[in-house]
């Protein structure tokens, strides 16, 4: 799997939703995974549903959440 996201103009959302799901998956133990913490708990799909969606890239949203 890359490491770089799948370029909104290059790829279709199901694309983009599956190296999001493949990229940030769930490990059943926040405590030593610490996606949840960084996302404040959402689900990591929900968080960038604008990018799979195809109207926000990857960086603007996490550089969002960076900011938090």
């Amino acid at each position: 799997m890359s490491l770089t996201p799948p370029p909104i103009s290059l790829s279709t959302s199901d694309e983009r939703r599956q190296w999001i799901r493949e990229r940030f998956p769930c490990l059943a133990d926040c405590e030593a995974c610490g996606l949840c913490k960084i996302y404040h708990g959402r689900d990591v799909e929900d968080v960038y549903a604008d990018y799979i969606a195809g109207t926000r890239s990857f960086e603007e949203i996490r550089e969002e959440f960076r900011r938090l």
